[in-house]
């Protein structure tokens, strides 16, 4: 971007982007809580969740491709287990995903004010990932939401990566997959590190696209065998992250 457009357009971030993330993510997670008194957690995520997200992503403006649909079954439940580059992550999946997840978050989200007690009465999962006893305490306690099509998504890195390499992955998403006996998701995202990359407030319009994989049956892997099948998923998702995202799946 030349540098007169990006002067420009970080004073629209300040003033346009800035306020419109504020005063939706109050006015939409306010309505959660409101509206969760009255109609199901799935079709109050899909009017309030998905409406928040894409609300952010058109003010960027972020463009997505979403390829692989095909591969997903509305009536099976998934345990979701994507890359993690930036915090616009959570605007593709929210908004393009069509698949009622429960996100597992990390537990200083739930300060954030309307969004933190919006994500948990709809019944997404936080973790405090200082303490592990307290962190698969948490995990536990969800297992039993993820049935009916439900499924349950996390970042297995358990941060965003700074380089747009993918870190190691953590256990828990396959144990998890193991004792409910459901296939894995795995989720490949490109793009959205240069929107917004870590550890910055430097946003920038672009374009981000999410490969959906076919899913990663369990049926041959057993506890003993954790590690080979957190190989096979980082494999799968790593894959199109070597080359562009037109060279990946089609629709």
């Amino acid at each position: 971007m030349g540098s007169i457009l990006r002067k420009l357009y970080k004073i629209y971030t300040w003033l346009v982007f800035a306020p419109i993330f504020g005063i939706s993510t109050l006015f939409f997670g306010t309505s959660t809580v409101i509206l969760l008194f009255f109609l199901k957690p799935r079709l109050v995520s899909t009017l309030c969740g998905k409406t928040w997200a894409r609300v952010n992503s058109f003010a960027t403006p972020m463009r997505v491709t979403v390829r692989g649909r095909r591969n997903v079954d509305p009536r099976q439940s998934y345990v979701i287990v994507s890359n993690h580059q930036s915090q616009f992550d959570i605007f593709v999946l929210y908004g393009w995903l069509d698949i009622d997840f429960k996100w597992v978050m990390k537990q200083e989200l739930r300060k954030v004010p309307a969004l933190g007690i919006a994500c948990e009465r709809l019944g997404h999962i936080y973790v405090d990932r200082s303490n592990r006893e307290a962190a698969l305490a948490s995990i536990n306690a969800a297992k039993q939401r993820i049935v009916d099509g439900t499924s349950v998504l996390f970042f297995p890195e358990g941060t965003r990566s700074r380089d747009n390499r993918m870190r190691s992955f953590k256990k828990g998403a396959f144990r998890m997959a193991l004792d409910l006996q459901l296939p894995i998701l795995p989720i490949t995202i490109q793009g959205t590190r240069d929107i917004l990359p870590s550890d910055t407030l430097d946003l920038y319009p672009g374009r981000a696209t999410m490969i959906i994989h076919p899913p990663i049956p369990i049926d041959d892997y057993s506890h003993d065998a954790l590690d080979d099948l957190m190989a096979r998923t980082r494999a799968v998702i790593e894959a199109p992250l070597t080359r562009p995202p037109s060279a990946a799946h089609g629709r």
